[in-house]
């Protein structure tokens, strides 16, 4: 068994908890900043899920995808924020 075989698995099994967890938060959040916390964390779980598909079947365009899925779920939380803080989006 090569670390590979062994690493993947045990990485989406985790990936997957921290998806279960952020989900809860997402729908029983207290306040609105968990609710945007949690939305990012996803984010950045999806990004991890994009890259262990890339590991495994060495297709590095993939990383494009998980690099402009980054960036877009950054500019979201962006937004999110200053619309909590009750700026308009356009200053």
């Amino acid at each position: 068994m090569t670390t590979t075989q062994f690493l993947v698995p045990v990485l989406i099994v985790g990936l997957l908890i921290c998806c279960a967890m952020c989900l809860y938060r997402i729908a029983n959040g207290p306040t609105a900043a968990d609710r945007m916390v949690a939305i990012d964390i996803l984010g950045t779980v999806v990004v991890g899920f994009v890259a262990i598909i890339t590991a495994v079947t060495g297709k590095a365009y993939l990383l494009d995808v998980a690099l402009v899925w980054a960036l877009v779920s950054f500019a979201g939380t962006l937004a999110l924020a200053k619309y909590l803080v009750g700026k308009r989006l356009n200053e």
